[in-house]
């Protein structure tokens, strides 16, 4: 580290402070290297930690706002993070992050699917991919935890998948196999019988034998990429007219069948691996499926000669008598 009364740019305080974070999953760390390289070193890497003011922070997260919300708030995090190592370094003595709620992301309410839409989607993919949807909606697995399923954590018998590991890919094109970052993401769920027939249909079609086998390969042999799942996605959602819609959603969608059936906040959490609260609770609103369910039993409890009999009529007291 330079001694604290010389003069240090951004980018190489930033750049060994990313380097030494060795407890930063892969992902994670490849994410802020994307956003230190495109959001923050263009406007602020080469000015020096201690030339960097409030009014430069402000301004820069205001016109990175404008376009691109979420990315704003989370580059801000991370120059907040870095500023605050630099306080304690003591190169700076305060950190030029003070502009209050920037690093809160408002992202907007995602898009849920209705039960035809998502026969539609599963009916849409290629056959060897059709069970990432049922997955995905039903057991409310992201898409990690998809990919990283393996014969052995399917049990037929009981009715349950076992998930213990997520597989992602890198941005050099590496898979990588990592286990859930937190205790409740390792969880056992039970699976409903349509889509336990669907698992065992699939591993019987496109699965080896061994138990540690994926249940996800391309048709030649390898692993399946995240690049050929996204094609394949891409069409069927286009083609049952849903363009706005991404994979994950379909984790949100039976989140929220789930919450729609009266699942309470602990047993959302636990089916859907959350460690909090406020993740679970987002799901406990109404679907369209699910107010027509409601709209139908306040029908039935209507007066059959037509709602204007519903009208509250006050009662004679004399009547009781």
């Amino acid at each position: 580290m330079k001694n604290p009364t010389e003069k240090t740019s951004l980018k190489n305080y930033a750049d060994p402070w990313l380097e030494h974070r060795f407890n930063l999953a892969i992902r994670t760390k490849e994410l802020y290297e994307y956003l230190l390289e495109n959001h923050i070193y263009p406007a602020l890497g080469n000015s020096s930690l201690q030339g960097l003011t409030p009014s430069m922070v402000r301004g820069w997260h205001a016109e990175l706002a404008q376009r691109h919300r979420s990315t704003a708030a989370k580059s801000y995090r991370l120059l907040s993070t870095i500023m605050n190592t630099a306080v304690s370094d003591g190169i700076i003595v305060s950190s030029p992050c003070r502009v209050r709620g920037a690093g809160i992301e408002h992202a907007d309410e995602r898009p849920v699917a209705t039960v035809a839409e998502v026969k539609a989607l599963a009916d849409a993919m290629p056959d060897h991919l059709r069970l990432v949807v049922l997955l995905a909606t039903w057991c409310q697995l992201r898409r990690g935890e998809i990919l990283g399923l393996r014969r052995k954590d399917v049990d037929p018998l009981h009715s349950i998948i076992r998930i213990e590991q997520s597989r992602t890919i890198s941005r050099n094109g590496t898979s990588i196999i990592k286990s859930p970052k937190s205790r409740a993401g390792r969880r056992s769920l039970a699976v409903s019988a349509p889509v336990m027939e669907a698992l065992v249909d699939h591993m019987e079609s496109y699965t080896n034998s061994e138990p540690d086998s994926l249940l996800f390969c391309s048709p030649n042999g390898p692993p399946l990429s995240v690049g050929v799942l996204q094609r394949a996605w891409n069409s069927a959602r286009v083609s049952i007219g849903r363009p706005d819609m991404h994979l994950h959603d379909l984790r949100h969608t039976g989140l929220t069948f789930a919450a729609a059936t009266g699942a309470t906040t602990a047993e959302l959490m636990r089916r859907a691996g959350h460690a909090s609260t406020d993740a679970a609770l987002r799901y406990q609103h109404a679907t369209r499926d699910r107010d027509r369910v409601l709209a139908k039993a306040l029908e039935d409890v209507m007066d059959p000669n037509g709602i204007g009999d519903l009208e509250a009529k006050p009662e004679d007291p004399r009547a009781r008598f």
